[in-house]
């Protein structure tokens, strides 16, 4: 489906966000971003909306902290 890729593909659209997105074994997908709030809330609003690939059924947020030690927006 390529919703990784896609994803990172936004977030380095969105540009100043770093992180992972990463297949779960249950076939979630977790998406971890770091950077300014604005993009932060872009690359949620882009998840939670009609222009993602596959099928979007929830999206549950956490803020935190940033803990920093991302180089860059990785697909794992």
């Amino acid at each position: 489906m390529g919703f990784r890729w896609f994803t990172r593909a936004k977030a380095l659209e969105l540009g100043g966000l770093s992180g992972f997105a990463l297949n779960l074994p249950d076939g979630r997908v977790q998406v971890v971003a770091e950077g300014p709030r604005s993009g932060c809330e872009g690359l949620l609003d882009w998840l939670r909306g009609d222009d993602t690939p596959g099928r979007v059924d929830g999206v549950t947020e956490i803020w935190d902290t940033p803990r920093g030690g991302y180089d860059g927006f990785a697909i794992r």
